[in-house]
């Protein structure tokens, strides 16, 4: 055995490589999957060829039993192969996040409307006018601006009557928006208004990234419902069927949490161990769903009820997402929103 050989701490054998695993079996253009398997590190430490159907990828780690592998920017859902010692593995199909529009500035959630349309924002710096705060999506993928005149919208919410609610970081307001675009002020005095969520009893939750989340109550009464730490960036706000409240904000810390408030305003730590939490989202199961980083590893995690939680999408720079009517999701990265086709039925915002 040669000392490279000894370093790597095992012989690689002879034989074609083969698949067992993908993980995540998810990924956006640009994101990370782990191969696992055999034989897949051919002879003399070259590194192997994985293809993401005719499409090379750039490998970042080679091993005999496992490769790390960026996706290609064009890649499509389909068989991802390894070619190693001039032999092809078996075929594992993955699933590619579809870019709809790029050149936004998200920095939460995007929202749908009850037609499946997409709303996102474009947020941009602190204190900078944009020409266009809100961008509509249509089922078409059809990009139309909506809404102007709004300095750094930052987070969307609809009520059951599907009218829109938008957050302003810059002037600690929510506005209300007609289906026409034009809009009035909701409530003021929010702080850095950040994340914003309802209630099934359609209370209006607002996150001062400051360190506090207010309640408004129906006829505009505000309270504040709960205290937390500083966040660095933003308050990310979602509810689970039983009513508790979870919330992300990212601070310095690698070892973020997401929190649990009950519906007395109780604040609780659900889970521990996330690089910089953003936007989440649940999913019928109670499962939570929040773009952050576990492991060093960023995309969307997937948090089980019982506080387990595991990488399910790959992708830099996510910021958030949207489950869609057809068990799809979309996902929001910092410059752009991706659709994937996911099987998971998201927990409707607000039960009729």
């Amino acid at each position: 055995m040669s000392i490279s050989d000894r370093l790597l701490g095992k012989k690689n054998v002879n034989g074609k490589p083969h698949i067992e695993a993908v993980a995540p079996n998810f990924a956006l253009p640009g994101g990370e999957i782990r191969i696992i398997g055999k034989s897949l590190r051919p002879h003399e430490l070259r590194r192997p060829s994985v293809r993401f159907g005719e499409i090379e990828g750039s490998v970042l780690i080679s091993s005999d039993e496992f490769v790390v592998a960026r996706v290609p920017e064009t890649a499509a859902s389909g068989p991802v192969v390894i070619a190693a010692n001039g032999q092809v593995s078996n075929a594992h199909h993955i699933k590619v996040a579809v870019p709809v529009v790029d050149n936004l500035h998200p920095v939460t959630n995007p929202a749908l409307d009850r037609e499946g349309n997409i709303y996102v924002t474009f947020s941009g710096p602190r204190g900078q006018k944009v020409p266009v705060s809100i961008f509509k999506i249509d089922t078409s993928y059809a990009v139309k601006p909506f809404l102007s005149d709004l300095m750094n919208a930052t987070a969307i919410a609809f009520d059951r009557a599907g009218e829109m609610y938008v957050s302003s970081r810059h002037d600690e307001a929510v506005y209300k928006v007609a289906p026409n675009g034009t809009m009035s002020t909701y409530a003021e005095g929010m702080g850095i208004a950040t994340g914003i969520a309802f209630d099934r009893d359609e209370n209006l939750y607002v996150g001062d990234r400051s360190g506090t989340i207010f309640k408004i109550a129906r006829d505009r009464q505000i309270f504040v419902f709960a205290t937390l730490e500083p966040s660095v960036s933003a308050y990310h706000i979602a509810f689970g069927p039983e009513g508790d409240m979870f919330v992300t904000g990212p601070s310095t810390s690698s070892f973020d949490c997401v929190y649990k408030v009950d519906p007395h305003g109780t604040v609780s730590v659900f889970y521990r161990g996330l690089g910089r939490p953003q936007g989440l989202a649940l999913d019928v199961e109670a499962n939570i769903y929040v773009a952050a980083s576990l492991g060093g590893k960023r995309g969307i995690v997937k948090i089980t009820p019982q506080g387990k939680a595991n990488l399910e999408v790959s992708g830099q720079g996510l910021v958030g997402l949207a489950f869609a009517p057809d068990k799809s999701a979309i996902l929001a990265t910092n410059s752009a929103v991706h659709h994937i086709s996911w099987n998971i039925q998201g927990l409707p915002l607000l039960p009729e």
